[in-house]
């Protein structure tokens, strides 16, 4: 089919003269594809800044003791909410139990459960630790631990010890943010 025949004379004529001369380019070289970029290895880069806040925050905080009260409240928060929270008057919309959890276990589940909850609009979660009594003379293992993720995640406003209604030093209530 001749597409010459398919344009009107005149818009032809008029895009002629608008352009005005023009002559071919010819070139012998062959159309340069560009490289891709190197990929970015997105979880080797979050994994690396992972062992850095590890290594920057592990191993400050001290050993607590079983019997010590865990508390938290991110700055900015009113005071009355962590006496709220201390207190037990928040409504407790979920709960995890991380009793006989290695530490990358409970990391992993406590993680996704704090997200699933802030998923489903939940805002007050309680997470049972234990108290570490059958840890012998090392003291509680996951507690401190649950302590430094929890204040290191930023969905989380605020936490504290339970009342001994609900399970006391062993568990936690924490706040989260809406999503």
């Amino acid at each position: 089919m001749d597409k010459s025949n398919d344009l009107d004379p005149r818009d032809s004529s008029l895009f002629r003269n608008e352009v005005g001369p023009v002559r071919p380019v010819r070139h012998d070289r062959v159309d340069s594809i560009r490289p891709r970029p190197a990929p970015i290895p997105k979880m080797k880069l979050a994994d690396e800044q992972d062992v850095l806040k590890e290594s920057l925050f592990g191993d400050l905080e001290p050993d607590l003791e079983t019997g010590e009260e865990l508390h938290f409240v991110r700055p900015g928060l009113q005071r009355n909410v962590l006496r709220k929270l201390r207190r037990g008057r928040f409504s407790v919309g979920d709960q995890l139990d991380l009793h006989g959890m290695r530490s990358n276990e409970a990391q992993a589940a406590l993680q996704a459960f704090i997200q699933d909850a802030q998923r489903r609009g939940i805002t007050c979660v309680r997470v049972i630790h234990g108290k570490g009594l059958r840890s012998s003379n090392r003291g509680p293992v996951l507690k401190p631990k649950i302590a430094r993720w929890l204040r290191h995640w930023d969905t989380v406003l605020a936490y504290s010890s339970a009342i001994p209604a609900d399970g006391g030093t062993g568990a936690v209530y924490v706040l989260i943010r809406r999503a």
